[in-house]
């Protein structure tokens, strides 16, 4: 029973640790890579890498040392865009693409500027593939998209201007032009530089705020089937569209290397949990065979073979493994539920009311097979050890 005790100890701190880990990561993870695309297509205005001379005769042979570049009069936005936004939409590999315009405004603080971005977005997309609903505490994403020249501010930005749901807040563009706009509502990422310099507002108010028609767009962001295509498509939406891209795996390496580092961390303390147990098992075996040596000179004495010892004492083992090992489940799954019922918010996932925890079948698998493994090689060499005992010696000796 103490053994038992010991493998469903283990196998219930195996589950529960795995489960609150995993839950743990998706949560971070979700911070940051749910509400960011897969792959992103962007024109970035960068230097030109063609100098006018080097298209002169008498130059092109020789090394020409040009000083103070300057950015070519390329814009920043993306080119036949609505075309590439509807070939996105019609590849198999894609969940969804959204349009964005986003530019840089001065937030009117009475004679106080405050630099921000307005992202103009599609509600109904940034909704379904990224999840900007779940981070809204104030208002809704579909406002942006009912009521013109409205937006939506971080509410660390919010605090900042002082206002509050329903003011009208004074933009002014890079151009020097002033638009009033009305707050309909306030996000909270818990990454406050965001929340401070970020705001969302509809496609159509975006793109008066800089002056463009219908088809102006500055960036595609795309949602894949697989998160692991990402690079590849990556490379060939840049060639095909001929336009900048960034995948997911490039711009947030650090997560998944992060996600990675603590699952591993959670499977190696579960794993030296159920070790530890079966080392128990080891040591109270191999003290039953020192106490049971009159019983297991008498079985063999009467006919048992080494065999037949071996066997029951590797049965008396399994059965420790499979009883501990079916209670640690239902212990575990018990633990696993009273952590999912604590009270737990973040002003980063305002939809996250008590702590994450997964229940993932491959948990249990993994906990009750190791339990039966370790308890079976602890049992293994003291069923050795009593299978080779002598009979006539311990007769003698009494």
């Amino acid at each position: 029973m103490v053994a038992a005790a010991g493998v469903t100890f283990s196998t219930t701190m195996f589950i529960a640790l795995l489960g609150f880990m995993k839950g743990l990561n998706d949560l971070l993870d979700g911070i940051v890579l749910n509400r960011v695309p897969h792959v992103r297509l962007f024109n970035e205005v960068k230097i030109s890498p063609d100098y006018p001379i080097d298209n002169i005769v008498e130059f092109k042979s020789s090394y020409n040392f040009v000083r103070s570049l300057k950015p070519s009069n390329s814009l920043e936005e993306i080119y036949n865009g609505p075309v590439i936004l509807d070939g996105i939409r019609q590849d198999e590999r894609v969940v969804g693409a959204a349009p964005r315009v986003s530019t840089q405004v001065f937030f009117n603080a009475g004679p106080i500027e405050i630099t921000g971005v307005v992202n103009g977005v599609d509600p109904d997309a940034e909704s379904r593939l990224f999840h900007l609903d779940e981070y809204i505490i104030q208002g809704s994403v579909s406002d942006i998209g009912t009521a013109g020249n409205s937006i939506i501010l971080g509410k660390a930005l919010a605090d900042n201007l002082l206002v509050s749901a329903g003011d009208v807040i004074q933009v002014t563009t890079p151009e020097n032009e002033t638009f009033p706009l009305k707050v309909v509502g306030f996000f909270a990422t818990g990454l406050t530089e965001f929340d401070k310099t970020q705001s969302y507002a509809s496609l159509n108010t975006a793109r008066k705020l800089v002056g463009k028609g219908n088809s102006y767009i500055t960036e595609i962001h795309v949602k894949l089937e697989d998160v692991a295509w990402s690079p590849g498509v990556a490379r060939e939406y840049a060639a095909v569209f001929n336009t900048q891209t960034e995948d997911i795996q490039t711009a947030h390496a650090e997560f998944e290397t992060g996600s990675s580092l603590r699952s591993l961390i959670s499977y190696a303390v579960g794993i030296t949990l159920l070790i530890v147990s079966g080392f128990g098992i080891y040591n109270i075996l191999n003290m039953l065979i020192y106490e049971k040596m009159d019983a297991i000179a008498i079985l063999k004495a009467t006919g048992f073979s080494g065999l037949d010892v071996n066997r029951i004492f590797l049965f008396i083992a399994l059965s420790i493994g499979i009883s501990g090992g079916f209670l640690g489940l239902l212990v575990g799954f018990l633990v696993s539920f009273a952590i999912d019922q604590v009270p737990f918010e973040t002003p980063s996932v305002p939809s996250v009311t008590t702590y994450p925890v997964d229940y993932g079948l491959i948990y249990y698998a993994i906990a009750f097979v190791f339990s039966i493994v370790a308890t079976y090689l602890a049992g293994l060499f003291p069923a050795m050890k009593a299978s080779r005992i002598d009979p006539v010696d311990i007769i003698r000796g009494k």
